[in-house]
């Protein structure tokens, strides 16, 4: 397929899309390699990154997406519905760092870790799209397993697990000690 097609077509995919499509099946429907798309997908996003234009091409570890530039925001609200804000507390945000480090992770480590039920704060997450089920794990009961999703990504600003912070040893620890002290507490009620 000619280089200007292929790039209308692509265009056109995710335009109608509206959500991530994976570079793979892009290339499939062009019937070119990966890394020719993702040469195409270079030059799409160079074309977005100039001022005249309100869309970005989002890149995420092994798909693309169209999306709203964020300069655009403002003009958007005024023809659309403010968004909902997602509200994480505490517990649900302490669950979603065991995942995001430890995945695929089951409920059941989970707990360990937090020392207490998570039940509420998975049911959260799920709702909110920042975990997904992954499948089950192969261990009597075969418990399902849980990780983080693209919409994760999106809502913390990394393009992929790797750009995550990484963990301080030193709150490692502490984290760990608090656990076990609730845990102590649980048991001595």
């Amino acid at each position: 397929m000619e280089r200007t097609k292929a790039k209308a077509v692509i265009e056109s995919i995710l335009f109608t899309m509206g959500d991530t499509v994976e570079i793979s099946r892009l290339a499939e429907v062009i019937e070119e390699d990966v890394r020719t798309t993702k040469s195409i997908l270079k030059e799409l996003q160079e074309k977005y990154e100039q001022e005249d234009s309100g869309i970005a091409l989002a890149q995420f570890e092994t798909a693309v997406q169209l999306c709203t530039k964020a300069e655009m925001y403002e003009y958007l609200i005024k023809i659309a519905k403010q968004p909902r804000k997602i509200t994480l507390t505490d517990t649900v945000i302490e669950t979603l760092s065991i995942i995001a480090y430890k995945q695929p992770v089951t409920r059941a480590e989970i707990e360990r870790v937090r020392g207490v039920s998570c039940d509420h704060a998975i049911n959260k997450l799920l709702e909110y799209d920042l975990i997904t089920e992954l499948g089950r794990l192969d261990a009597p009961g075969r418990p399902l397993l849980f990780g983080t999703t693209e919409q994760f990504l999106r809502s913390f600003g990394v393009k992929s697990l790797e750009e995550l912070p990484e963990m301080n040893p030193v709150q490692v620890e502490e984290f760990k000690q608090q656990a076990e002290a609730e845990i102590q507490l649980q048991l001595d009620i």
